[in-house]
This record gives structure tokens, C-alpha cells and sequence, in this order.
């Protein structure tokens, strides 16, 4: 064991430690979700993919205010940058301002999704500064879409994936951005019990039966996985392990969709802890089940 031991340490020291961002959506309402970063490093430059499953992106907004050089945000948007910026002789900037320099990428530009108007854009977000670094974790960009959908973000490797300020290339954890549920139109259907909960969380689609009606057993993405059907397995696993013993103010993207009582547990009111642990466990993987029932 110990002539074993000595090479896996040699190795473990060698190797290089990763940094890992996470990537997580959450819907504002009426269509609009918010993309969000957070991570242990800070990225230089993210690029993006964004699909949806039905209807189209119809807008990808961005605070005015982050256009642009030193200004705590990733406004640098290398994709554009050469169409609709002009660099002066002196090396300024004439305006950041110009109202078509945008994260998304030409549909033209290789490996570039369809852009707005279709069911996938590409969006590449860059830093550049002197003194105002961005924050450790924030806002990308807003997204606009025109119906109930699936959203999902994978990073694009053509456009260069997400790169770290040494130049090396993140760990991307993009499970809170992975068939994220977007629904429009159903945040007044909610029929459980605790609808004053529901309101303090935020109304979540997820909590809405007609949405997702095994919600309240432990499904908290609303799909199935697996030839055997199991609406309570892996995937929600994950989603409460991301929520797991955090106050509301703390969870991100469909991380509250893991509340499956629906109530804070202890003095910190936690949303999703051992209850909701024993509603997952009383349901794991169990095929076609278990029934769509929840009030």
C-alpha cells in the first residue's frame, strides 16, 4: 500500500487545480431569464450557447452601463467588437454606446448558433481593465423568450469556451442551466399547499401542479430519466445537493424546484434540507412513478 500510495501523491501534486464557474438561469418572469455566473477565479472570457426547446430568443439585453473597458463587468464583446467599435488613432474608444455592439454572434461567424429570432444564440463576454475587476459572481445578460420552454447553456468550444484570466480554461458546472423550465403565463395557477411560501420564494413555475405535478414527491426538474421512467432520480439528486441547507437568498437558477415541502427548516430557514431529503429518498427511482398528483 505504501509503494502505491507515494506515486498517487506525486501525481495529485502535479496536477494542475481547476477552477470551476458555475452557470445558472433564472426567470424573472414574462419571458425573462436572467444568466448568472458565479465562481472561485475570475473568467476573462465567456462564450456561450443558448437553446431553447419551443419558440425563439427574441432579445439578449445587457446593462448599458457594462458596455465597454473598466467598468466591473464583462462588456467586451469580441464577436462585435470589430463591426460596430471604432479605436481611435490615440487608442480610445470613440463610443461603447453604438446600439447594435451586442454579446451575440453573427449567425455567419463559424460555429455560431442561429441568433436572435431562432431557437439558439451565441454569446461571447469578455474583461478588460485596469481597476475595475468584475465581481466573483454576477449577471451575464438577460434573455427574452416568446414562449414556455426548456432552456438549456453549453459552452462553445469553437468560440473558445470559458477562459480563465491565466489563460487557462474553466471547469464549468452547468447544472443550474441544464433543461432549465421557463413558463409563461402560469405563475398565478398555483394550487398548493402554503401558497404565502410560494410567494415568499418567489412564485416558482416549478411549484405550480400544471407544470411540474410531481414537484411535491421529489421531481424537481419535471422530467423523467431513464428507459424505466424514474421522475425522481439522479438529476433532482443533484439539484438538491447544489440547494442544500441554503437561506432563499443564496439559492440560484431552478435550485428552489428541491423545496419539496414547500417550508424552511430551522433558525437560518432553509429551503431545502433533510424533509425534503425524505421526500427524495421516499421516491428514488422508482419507474413511472411516482404519480402526478401533487395539489
Amino acid at each position: 500500500m505504501r509503494k502505491m500510495f507515494f506515486p498517487v501523491l506525486v501525481v495529485m501534486l502535479a496536477t494542475p487545480a481547476w477552477a470551476t464557474i458555475s452557470i445558472t438561469a433564472n426567470h424573472l418572469g414574462d419571458g425573462v431569464v436572467e444568466i448568472n455566473y458565479s465562481g472561485t477565479e475570475l473568467a476573462r472570457a465567456y462564450a456561450l450557447d443558448i437553446t431553447i426547446d419551443a419558440g425563439v430568443i427574441e432579445d439578449v439585453i445587457v446593462d448599458p452601463d457594462k458596455k465597454g473597458d473598466n467598468n466591473g463587468g464583462y462588456g467586451i464583446f469580441p464577436a462585435n467588437f470589430s463591426r460596430y467599435i471604432t479605436v481611435l488613432d490615440t487608442g480610445e474608444v470613440e463610443s461603447w454606446n453604438e446600439a447594435e455592439y451586442s454579446p451575440v454572434a453573427d449567425a455567419n461567424d463559424p460555429g455560431a448558433l442561429g441568433g436572435l429570432g431562432t431557437s439558439g444564440v451565441t454569446i461571447e463576454m469578455g474583461s478588460l481593465y485596469t481597476t475595475a475587476a468584475p465581481p466573483l459572481e454576477g449577471t451575464l445578460c438577460k434573455i427574452k423568450v416568446t414562449e414556455s420552454c426548456l432552456l438549456t447553456i453549453t459552452t462553445n468550444p469553437t468560440r473558445g469556451n470559458v477562459v480563465l484570466e491565466n489563460a487557462t480554461e474553466a471547469v464549468v458546472d452547468l447544472s443550474g442551466a441544464t433543461d432549465y423550465q421557463v413558463t409563461i403565463g402560469a405563475s398565478s395557477a398555483y394550487t398548493g399547499a402554503h401558497p404565502e411560501q410560494w410567494e415568499a420564494v418567489g412564485k416558482p413555475d416549478c411549484w405550480v401542479s400544471s407544470i411540474n405535478p410531481r414537484q411535491c414527491h421529489g421531481d424537481a426538474d419535471g422530467t423523467a430519466q431513464g428507459k424505466q421512467q424514474f421522475w425522481v432520480s439522479t438529476n433532482d439528486l443533484d439539484i438538491l445537493i447544489a440547494a442544500w441547507n441554503k437561506p432563499l437568498s443564496e439559492l440560484t437558477g431552478n435550485q428552489i424546484c428541491a423545496d419539496f415541502d414547500h417550508m424552511p427548516q430551522g433558525k437560518q430557514s432553509f429551503r431545502v434540507s433533510t424533509n425534503d431529503l425524505d421526500i427524495l429518498i421516499a421516491n428514488w427511482n422508482k419507474a413511472s412513478s411516482p404519480a402526478a398528483d401533487c395539489p
